[in-house]
């Protein structure tokens, strides 16, 4: 399964995942239908599954155009987001399991963002060269696949429009517990101001500076900063740190919960 990092509208990006040996693709969170189109066309590929994580238009707006062109691709979604998603099909819950290229992904429900808020964890697969794959490729899949929408960005998380910190800490949570290795596929390019807002409530964080400084290195040269990885995140990214002393101290509290919930306002406001 290779991956496609589609950048589109200011700061968004869309995932297309191809698989070359039957020559099919899905999509995670398709903004806009012509981006996805052109790569489809250019791969000579049929798109036989659009999974969304949640209903908002700038993960959703590309889902009729997409099926009027392949209209029998089956379009997945929260069970929470029933009427909100464009032909969604399939209604998933927490436990539940997708397919595709081989590889099962399985369903977190993380609520907090939206209350429907769904990702997608492909584990990792066992690779050997003579299968006939890229290394890179190899590489890529030995380390696992999160598609997580707004829950978890790099450096920070999505906003509460519909969730409470008391159901989006528990949320990140399921997804801090991954492997370390698993790349994040997060949908926005927000990693720079992320980090400069980390770096007002984790000044002393060393592993903290030294991402800042890559990253403003990456920007300046119009590179992406997405995937990330869930070791980068648990080191760096201030809404995963609940059990850091300086941000407990930040908070003036031990509970992870009322940490977050500390951040994420100082966040709001930053």
């Amino acid at each position: 399964m290779k991956i496609h990092r589609i950048p589109t509208r200011t700061d968004n990006y869309i995932f297309v995942l191809h698989h070359p040996a039957d020559n099919t693709a899905a999509v995670v969170d398709p903004a806009d239908a012509p981006p996805v189109l052109n790569l489809l066309t250019g791969l000579n590929a049929n798109l036989v599954a659009i999974f969304n994580t949640h209903h908002h238009n700038d993960h959703v707006g590309g889902n009729r155009k997409l099926l009027k062109r392949f209209p029998r691709a089956q379009v997945y979604g929260g069970a929470k987001d029933e009427g909100r998603i464009p032909g969604q099909q399939h209604y998933l819950n927490d436990g539940d399991t997708v397919t595709f290229a081989g590889r099962t992904g399985h369903v977190f429900f993380v609520p907090g963002h939206t209350r429907g808020h769904i990702a997608y964890y492909f584990p990792p697969v066992d690779f050997s060269p003579a299968e006939g794959a890229a290394v890179e490729g190899a590489a890529a899949e030995a380390s696992g696949d999160l598609f997580c929408g707004d829950t978890l960005f790099a450096g920070g998380c999505g906003r509460l429009f519909e969730g409470t910190p008391a159901q989006m800490q528990p949320s990140l949570a399921k997804l801090r517990n991954l492997p370390d290795s698993t790349r994040v596929w997060c949908a926005h390019e927000y990693t720079l101001s992320n980090l400069k807002f980390a770096l007002t409530v984790d000044p002393e964080n060393e592993k903290l500076r030294s991402r800042f400084t890559q990253v403003t290195t990456a920007r300046q040269q119009n590179q992406p900063t997405i995937p990330t990885d869930i070791a980068t995140e648990k080191a760096t990214n201030p809404f995963l740190r609940w059990d850091s002393p300086a941000l407990k101290t930040k908070a003036n509290s031990q509970e992870p919960v009322a940490v977050f919930a500390h951040i994420r306002k100082l966040k709001d406001s930053f």
